[in-house]
């Protein structure tokens, strides 16, 4: 089954409630704090990958205090080059993330004086949403290669290397998903070549997006459908606050995930909709005009691979909404994995200041 790379305390918490073993674990990121890092190290994780050398330091130093006598890490690498094929590039430029290469290839000494943490390996992220399967595969070897040279220049063993990953999906119209034929081939040539020059070193790739991406849908109801100026509109009861990906918020161009009727799915489409939130800001445009059969208040909308950076990774306080309810479908059985927030359980964490009271 699939491992687990964290990068917070709760996200560390939520993978080892779920059952994944600790040695199965990595936990990256370029602010660590000392708790997250303490946890870490009392959990016994595979490995806490460093964005700096004084992350790396500090590590030690708490491998210490936790009473350890030893501790693996790996080193985030910002390489010299640039990945190609990436919607959005991670690494090769002036990034917070990783230690820039040049650094890495300079600090031997610093890797030398460490007392307790061990440096096994190497990560690199280059870039995500990658389409091309040749593009994933030449990235592949590239990270690969730098890793084998900077770990013969900083005389550390190859035990774990993490490929980052970057495989995308495809959201919008015209794109395809990488082909898998292709990728699969490519990427046992690319990590057996490798794999042939060092037995044993563990090769990380992550595909959280691509794993999940097309298992979500997220669902909204239409409360009122009207029409503006010529122009048909679904105002639903969500929209920025639970899926920003879908809006596009940062995007140049706004493209639409597909979306379906979920009460009507062989209906005609016979009117384009523009489907909004409830937000108070014009940018709370989930969809722009996508065909759809008739919507009516109440009907149900499904905006499709909506599995990966969903309410997470969105503004689920704008407004005061909250967050919605996450259901899990498995075997054809439906279960309730997270609850919608209410109102009270929003307020509970507020404090009323009394500015009226006399000053003691």
């Amino acid at each position: 089954g699939a491992c687990a790379e964290v990068s917070s305390y709760a996200e560390l918490l939520t993978a080892l409630r779920a059952g994944i073993a600790p040695e199965d674990i990595i936990f990256l990121g370029p602010g660590k704090d000392e708790t997250e890092l303490v946890a870490c190290v009392e959990a016994g994780i595979h490995a806490v990958v460093c964005e700096s050398i004084a992350e790396l330091q500090l590590l030690d130093e708490l491998v210490g205090r936790a009473g350890r006598d030893s501790f693996p890490a790996m080193l985030r690498v910002n390489p010299a080059f640039a990945a190609t094929g990436s919607g959005l590039s991670m690494g090769g430029k002036p990034r917070q993330f990783g230690i820039d290469e040049e650094i890495v290839r300079g600090a031997k000494e610093q890797v030398a004086a460490l007392r307790r943490v061990e440096v096994i390996g190497l990560h690199a992220y280059m870039g995500t949403r990658i389409l091309n399967a040749a593009d994933v595969v030449r990235n592949t070897r590239e990270i690969l290669g730098t890793a084998e040279e900077l770990a013969g220049r900083l005389g550390i063993p190859l035990r774990t290397v993490d490929v980052g990953g970057g495989l995308g999906v495809a959201y919008f119209t015209g794109e395809s998903d990488p082909d898998t034929a292709e990728l699969g081939a490519g990427m046992r040539e690319a990590v057996g070549d490798f794999a042939r020059r060092h037995p044993g070193c563990r090769v990380i790739v992550e595909l959280g997006r691509a794993l999940v991406a097309h298992a979500g849908t997220y669902m909204v109801r239409a409360r009122y459908v009207k029409e503006s100026m010529g122009e048909w509109f679904v105002v639903a009861d969500g929209g920025t606050n639970h899926h920003m990906a879908a809006v596009g918020i940062g995007s140049f161009v706004k493209r639409n995930f597909p979306v379906r009727h979920l009460g009507r799915p062989a209906g005609p489409a016979d009117r384009t909709y523009t489907l909004t939130g409830p937000l108070c800001t014009p940018n709370d445009v989930v969809a722009k005009k996508v065909p759809l059969p008739p919507v009516l208040p109440g009907d149900l909308l499904g905006v499709e691979r909506s599995g990966a950076y969903g309410p997470t990774a969105s503004p689920g306080l704008f407004l005061s909404h909250g967050f919605p309810a996450e259901v899990v479908v498995h075997r054809g059985e439906a279960h309730l994995v997270r609850e919608r927030d209410t109102t009270e359980q929003l307020l509970g964490r507020q404090r009323l200041a009394d500015f009226h009271r006399a000053n003691p």
